[in-house]
């Protein structure tokens, strides 16, 4: 997982043959390394299709998702466990390198209240289990830490940390995300520093979702502290252009955050590379 790239849901949250087909071509046409596929309904992805597409368009790949409410991972372990089992056989068989983003739970799971020591025993075995199993079949597996408002449970990237100690897993990663961590950490460096034993993957997203450069993230403290911890996994533009509701009411994304995809691209994405590339990091 080096190089840059970006979140396919650019073009698409909807993982079919459309979909996908559109969200490759539209990669390529902006020379990323790789791309992150949304595996939110792993069980409707035709993978040899998708490991077709990679083949052929020589892009890599890391797949992500939230778990389902009916298998958040805090309430219903076994089910979180069978879960992400398949999602992970899903991810090797489209040729991705590993699966990441909210494996301990829901995007917009909230009770209210701090997460319990049951909770987070339960995430704890639920990620040692499915660790164990992308272990097993050659993929790493990621948690990203997202704001208080998708999530109770896993906010910062010392909670990220502490959670791994807690697990154990040698193949666990952090994927930490500058949109929530705008919102979280007390500076975007220090979220990295508390996160870099484990740092793998990071999303480079504005803090209001839209066009990076052209809002509040401080992109040289976020990238001088990558460069001095020595970062070299992926670097993932992420930007959240058109939502299907489901999807859109967990991020609490209401109203256009970019006038198209279009202007993302050609102008977030060459800011955030010329900034990594002013950082020595590409």
């Amino acid at each position: 997982m080096e190089g840059f790239g970006v979140h396919t849901s650019m073009w698409t949250m909807n993982w079919d043959h459309d979909g996908a087909e559109r969200a490759v071509a539209g990669a390529l046409k902006y020379g990323v390394d790789f791309i992150e596929i949304p595996m939110l309904q792993p069980a409707t992805i035709d993978t040899a299709h998708t490991a077709g597409l990679l083949e052929k368009s020589g892009l890599r790949a890391v797949c992500s998702l939230g778990l389902p409410e009916e298998c958040w991972a805090s309430n219903h372990p076994e089910k979180a466990i069978d879960y992400l089992q398949l999602a992970l056989d899903k991810t090797k068989a489209c040729g991705a390198e590993a699966l990441s983003g909210v494996t301990y739970g829901g995007i917009g799971q909230r009770t209210g209240l701090p997460g319990t020591a049951e909770e987070y025993d339960n995430v704890a075995r639920v990620l040692e289990a499915g660790a164990a199993y992308a272990k097993k079949i050659g993929l790493l597996f990621g948690i990203e830490p997202v704001n208080r408002y998708e999530n109770h449970l896993i906010n910062t990237g010392w909670q990220a940390r502490d959670m791994i100690h807690k697990v154990g897993a040698d193949n666990i990663f952090i994927h930490l995300d500058t949109y929530h961590m705008n919102i979280e950490e007390k500076g975007a460096g220090n979220g990295i520093l508390d996160a870099r034993e484990f740092l793998k993957y990071i999303h480079l997203s504005e803090s209001d979702r839209g066009t990076p450069g052209e809002g509040t993230c401080d992109w040289d403290e976020i990238y001088a502290t990558l460069a001095a911890i020595g970062f070299k996994g992926g670097l993932a533009m992420e930007s959240f252009i058109n939502m299907p509701p489901e999807v859109g009411y967990g991020l609490s994304v209401w109203r256009p955050v970019a006038e198209s995809h279009d202007e993302v691209m050609s102008k977030g994405l060459p800011f955030l590379k010329n900034k990594a590339k002013q950082y020595r990091l590409i």
